[in-house]
């Protein structure tokens, strides 16, 4: 058995005499991770007319790249094998190219790129609500100010207020958990996800520190709630919410 020989060809963009060397790369390591066996997968050629990376496989290495491809082209690759892939079309599209993997079989993994249809969107959807987060930014010079929150491990910055309520918010931050009541602008992605691009807030205010689990044990001692009856109240809140302790 001989090294075997992968081309990722672009097409439809880029020359090898006009592809910038640091594009180049970024290709280049892109196709090494769809590959897999980074260790054993070389370097070999750059084609020219279109611009074609070939990769020479190391033969110990063959079967694993071999099955890799396979499983990428009929969708059952690992979750890193997927991203590569994902990334890559999306440099084609980027560069307006589209773009192929093939081997001594012709082409085993098609890359759409530019030729991909535009993603649905639906919105906008506008929807009164609330968020929850610690304010570690306020800024803006008219008079519209924008406002960063860190809501557990995510930041959000898609906040606006007026400056009235923004003048309000500078004795909070750094302060801890505040809710901010509002109305939100979301749209809806083809794949289910679901995007907020702006909260314009109208009012806040602070959260206790106390957990749910403390709330819930206040509350059960208070004469004429029904809490005392259940076995597992903070499991039955939170499946009605979606949300954690």
């Amino acid at each position: 058995m001989t090294d075997a020989i992968y081309s990722f060809t672009i097409s439809d963009s880029y020359t090898p005499a006009t592809i910038p060397m640091e594009r180049l790369a970024e290709y280049m390591a892109a196709l090494a991770k769809l590959l897999g066996e980074t260790t054993s997968v070389h370097f070999a050629d750059v084609v020219e007319g279109s611009t074609a990376l070939k990769a020479r496989i190391d033969e110990p290495a063959q079967p694993k790249v071999r099955d890799r491809v396979h499983a990428i082209r009929t969708g059952s690759a690992p979750a890193d094998a997927r991203k590569a892939y994902e990334t890559l079309d999306e440099m084609l599209r980027a560069d307006n190219a589209y773009g192929s993997l093939s081997s001594g079989e012709g082409v085993v993994v098609p890359f759409p790129g530019k030729r991909r249809p535009e993603p649905v969107v639906y919105g906008p959807f506008r929807q009164d609500g609330s968020l929850d987060g610690e304010v570690y930014r306020i800024g803006g010079k008219d008079d519209t100010k924008h406002i960063n929150i860190r809501s557990g491990d995510r930041d959000i910055s898609v906040l606006v207020a007026s400056e009235a309520v923004a003048l309000r918010l500078r004795h909070h931050l750094f302060q801890g958990q505040l809710r901010f009541y509002g109305a939100g602008t979301w749209f809806r992605h083809g794949d289910g996800r679901w995007e907020l691009r702006s909260f314009r807030v109208n009012d806040f205010e602070p959260l206790g520190d106390e957990s749910l689990t403390e709330v819930v044990d206040r509350l059960r001692a208070v004469n004429g709630n029904h809490l005392h009856e259940l076995q597992d109240p903070v499991s039955k809140i939170l499946g009605e919410r979606g949300g954690e302790a």
